[in-house]
């Protein structure tokens, strides 16, 4: 796959982040070149600040980089590592990056948004920028045609103002709202629910996988988490809210806890379910990281897993994979990776690649839970 993205007498060398050998997908979509294309006769203001979300690997905020102050929000660590790799490269000036949680620049002129999968998100991002934006702002959304629905537009009208579309370009489409202050509301809470057979109580922010109860694979990986006095040091890998961390905290009170995700969404909720539900944090650590870059090799005896199989949009069991050569990396000698996932992602098969033994601990009809040892 070419990393050069051409248009109008410009190039841009554009990766996705992680890096990865014989990379088969591009660093930006048909959205990104449509917002480019329609800003590209509009005269900016130098000076005036341009808001951009939800960039996935950094398109927009490169292609923005050196004609206004650029601010981008993102709610992965992914995506910071991503834009700020491909601004080094292209020697494009630094933008401001910030997490969804953060508050937003004052005054923009110009707000991109990439329409995220998660309307949840999208709301949360509507209800805040209508908080701050002034009357005059541009405000435009691109997406895939096959995502923008009707009750899609709806949220815009809700949550921001007056919304009309474009024709489509490439199977994407443009989302133009009309600031009305009018509709400016305080923000939500964050949604907040009970486990009672774990006795927990959880909270999730806007973006994290599962919004309003616990999902069907976290909730039967509960009921495999070992309490063992060997395990010193446990880490929960894509932590989401934290409800494996915190089981596995409450179980094994002598380990120190790691919970990482590379939502700052799921990062924020997993320390505040922590504070909910442990009598002590003093254990419990949770940090933004892309799988196990910034955890030493041979430093854990146990890592649970309930991984993802998909990167924003797109299918993929790069990141599974990833995290099972991070988990194999760090565990220590006889350390066990215990992991769930659908029957039909066969993760068996990789898992045996890479561990020296691997076992079947629990199933049902729609999942495994495998553990791996090292």
């Amino acid at each position: 796959m070419k990393p050069e993205l051409t248009l109008h007498q410009r190039t841009l060398t554009l990766t996705r982040f992680p890096v990865r050998k014989n990379e088969t997908l591009q660093a930006w979509d048909a959205a990104d070149e449509y917002l480019i294309n329609h800003c590209h006769t509009m005269a900016l203001d130098p000076q005036r600040p341009i808001l951009i979300l939800n960039d996935n690997f950094g398109a927009l905020s490169c292609w923005f980089a050196n004609q206004a102050p650029v601010t981008t929000v993102t709610d992965s660590f992914i995506t910071q590592q991503a834009i700020i790799n491909n601004l080094s490269v292209n020697n494009l000036p630094t933008v401001t990056i910030i997490d969804c949680l953060a508050d937003l620049p004052t005054e923009p002129q110009l707000v991109l948004i990439k329409q995220p999968k998660n309307n949840r998100l999208l709301s949360w991002q509507l209800q805040q920028l209508c908080q701050v934006l002034p009357q005059d702002c541009v405000v435009i959304t691109a997406g895939k045609v096959k995502d923008i629905h009707s009750s899609t537009l709806k949220l815009f009208e809700k949550y921001l103002g007056t919304t009309k579309t474009s024709l489509a370009v490439k199977k994407a489409r443009l989302i133009f709202t009309t600031v009305n202050k009018l509709l400016t509301a305080p923000m939500p809470q964050p949604t907040s629910w009970a486990v009672p057979e774990h006795n927990l109580t959880i909270t999730n922010y806007a973006n994290v996988f599962s919004s309003d109860s616990l999902d069907i694979g976290g909730r039967f990986l509960l009921e495999f988490i070992p309490s063992k006095s060997q395990y010193n040091d446990i880490i929960d890998l894509g932590c989401g809210n934290g409800v494996i961390g915190i089981k596995a905290a409450r179980l094994n009170p002598h380990a120190n806890v790691t919970c990482v995700d590379e939502s700052f969404m799921a990062v924020a909720s997993c320390r505040e379910n922590a504070q909910l539900n442990l009598l002590t944090t003093e254990k419990f650590n949770v940090i933004a990281s892309n799988c196990l870059d910034n955890i030493d090799n041979q430093s854990a005896d146990l890592v649970l897993c309930n991984p993802p199989f998909h990167q924003n949009n797109t299918i993929t069991d790069h990141i599974a994979w990833q995290m099972f050569c991070d988990a194999q990396r760090v565990l220590r000698q006889h350390g066990e990776l215990i992991i769930i996932g659908n029957r039909q992602l066969k993760y068996h098969e990789k898992l045996s690649r890479i561990f020296a033994k691997v076992d079947t601990i629990g199933s049902n009809d729609k999942f495994v839970v495998l553990r791996a040892i090292k």
